[in-house]
């Protein structure tokens, strides 16, 4: 059980509760159990940010009512419109006390800090009719749900500067159960809204939240960089269809790290476009830092690259990564048509439990955008590196499979121990269109990857210098609230 120990016992707790709970129900809906609270006075919070304010107000200034039955779509757009005036004098912050807020999607703005108190909770409306629809991301053509727009995340930002999305562990609840009856139904004529998403911006953080109960994705930051996401906790049930942890996508030095997510998609999903749309859209994921993720998804990956990769994922460094229940550790989906590539990937640092796959990559995934894309457009996958790794209870090794003619090369494994389930398949890998090395692998690797022996353990890569984001420092800010 050492494997179980590197993470803390309130995890583990959460863990136990989360499984069984899931198991005996089939579908669960979170709930966060927080009942409305009295208002009180707030004598000052503490939080630590990349950019403190000069200007402060509470939803309650605004009319908001945290009954969970009043609608506060206006107070929220009423408040950030007010507070968006201080964006060239020091910013403003928006102070969201305990209770339960429920509201439709608003707009962020520059310059800009949402906190949430403890006890906290936004709840999203469940009026479908009241969500506004927005076109299609450039970069993938059309929807993912249907061919159509996209319902408007429930918290959303374009081209924005400085913006932060806190609080004290406060909730955002996207009452996602009725979104996903719809979506099996095949009642949807728009792609469900994400929690929250940031486009075209610069300098973002969004940390020490908890989302529950998505309708889709959870966090998506895109054409975007400089992006912060820390200490945050993301809990869907497994079941749920595409509740996706977060998703960075065709952005640039973008640093996750300190994340706890159940999921019943990838915990982390890095994209790029999709496609045609993707291809011509061009703009890659690269600099991208994950470290210490707490992953359990039982059909879907702790870290997954693509499938919609069209624009390119390079430079992605993952460390200290655990996952617990999970499909697989790092799977790379792509396929014909993508076109794109995946490159200079490096991971160490995994530990493991309880997995179908401990290696995953796909070549043949398919689900393209439309019947438009080039069946010339051949995904490139190179310079993929693994190292010190220990699973337990997997049942099949690694599945890696590249393309016939198009292979998938520079995949380099060590120091890789996995510890096979009592009931594991009797081929432990699976290899075909792969180039590589291994060193110091158990079991045995495929022949595709020779064994190049223990003195070349160090043979896969992990940079040793810095990116950008590794040296962002965040400022300590207080702030003074009264409110009645």
């Amino acid at each position: 059980m050492e494997l179980l120990r590197r993470s803390s016992s309130l995890r583990l707790q959460v863990t136990e509760k989360i499984w069984v709970l899931a198991v005996a129900l089939g579908v669960l809906t979170l709930t966060s159990g927080v009942e409305s609270r009295k208002a009180r006075i707030l004598d000052s919070f503490e939080y630590s940010a990349i950019s403190c304010r000069a200007h402060s107000a509470s939803i309650t200034d605004f009319g908001g009512v945290g009954d969970g039955l009043t609608l506060n779509t206006k107070a929220f757009h009423a408040a950030i419109n007010q507070l968006s005036q201080y964006g060239s004098d020091g910013g403003a912050q928006l102070f969201v006390p305990a209770g339960k807020w429920l509201t439709g999607s608003f707009n962020l703005t520059s310059h800009f800090t949402l906190y949430l108190q403890k006890d906290a909770v936004l709840l999203a409306s469940q009026d479908i009719a009241g969500w506004p629809v927005i076109d299609p991301l450039p970069s993938y053509g059309h929807g993912r749900d249907a061919a159509g727009g996209r319902y408007i995340s429930l918290i959303f930002g374009a081209n924005l500067t400085d913006v932060v999305v806190t609080g004290d562990n406060g909730t955002i609840d996207g009452q996602g159960a009725l979104w996903w009856q719809k979506f099996h139904g095949k009642k949807l004529k728009y792609t469900r809204p994400y929690l929250i998403e940031i486009m075209h911006s610069y300098n973002i953080q969004i940390s020490n939240l908890t989302f529950v109960n998505s309708p889709s994705w959870n966090v998506h930051p895109v054409y975007s960089s400089n992006i912060l996401i820390q200490g945050i906790t993301i809990l869907a049930p497994i079941t749920s269809p595409n509740t996706d942890g977060v998703n960075p996508d065709s952005c640039t030095n973008t640093r996750i790290e300190d994340a706890y997510i159940v999921s019943g998609d990838d915990c982390i999903a890095v994209k790029s476009g999709w496609d045609e749309y993707g291809i011509a859209y061009g703009m890659p994921t690269k600099q991208l830092i994950v470290r210490r993720l707490t992953c359990i998804s039982p059909y879907s990956a702790a870290i997954a690259l693509g499938s919609e990769m069209s624009g390119g994922i390079e430079d992605v460094r993952a460390e200290d990564i655990t996952a617990i229940n999970t499909e697989s550790g790092v799977r790379i989906k792509t396929a014909v048509g993508r076109g794109g590539y995946v490159k200079d990937i490096y991971v160490k640092g995994m530990t493991l439990h309880t997995m179908k796959w401990v290696f995953k990559m796909n070549g043949d995934y398919g689900s393209h955008a439309d019947s438009h894309y080039d069946p010339n457009a051949f995904p490139v996958i190179q310079g993929i590196n693994y190292r010190d790794i220990v699973a337990e209870n997997v049942t099949i090794a690694a599945r890696l499979e590249g393309i016939p003619g198009h292979p998938f090369s520079g995949i380099c494994i060590s120091n890789a121990t996995m510890g096979m389930a009592r009931k594991a398949k009797k081929v432990a890998w699976t290899c075909a269109d792969i180039e590589g090395i291994t060193s110091s692998v158990v079991p045995q690797p495929c022949g595709l990857l020779p064994d190049q022996g223990p003195e070349k353990l160090e043979a896969c890569h992990f940079p040793e210098e810095t990116l950008p984001m590794d040296s962002i420092e965040l400022k300590q800010c207080s702030s003074r609230m009264n409110y009645l």
